[in-house]
């Protein structure tokens, strides 16, 4: 095989692993994943991309004096759908690299 052939077919391979990542960035941020906290009194609901989507918050937890404690649930709610969007991240680029010729250990920057 000369060069130029294999040229051609690393720039045809690069450029099908690119329509791959796009297409899987696409889908991950149609995939809802729910944070919740406070024994399911705060919920988060965001794409596994990590855009918000919404916020609830159970109406018992507003008044006044729970100030510090709603803002902590928040939060907590927050970082609960971060980490269910980053598994179900991780989850589809998986399936997405698992066909790639990659060596063990390598990951692709995401």
């Amino acid at each position: 095989m000369d060069i130029e052939k294999m040229m051609k077919a690393a720039q045809d391979a690069a450029e099908n692993i690119q329509k791959q990542m796009g297409e899987a960035q696409a889908k991950l941020d149609t995939i809802e994943v729910e944070g919740v906290s406070g024994g399911g009194l705060v919920k988060v609901r965001a794409t596994a991309k990590g855009r918000i989507l919404g916020v609830s918050i159970d109406e018992t937890l507003l008044v006044p004096s729970e100030k510090q404690m709603v803002e902590d649930l928040v939060a907590a709610a927050f970082n609960d759908a971060r980490a269910k969007a980053d598994a179900a991240s991780n989850e589809e680029m998986g399936k997405m690299s698992a066909g790639l010729p990659l060596p063990p250990g390598f990951k692709l920057p995401f």
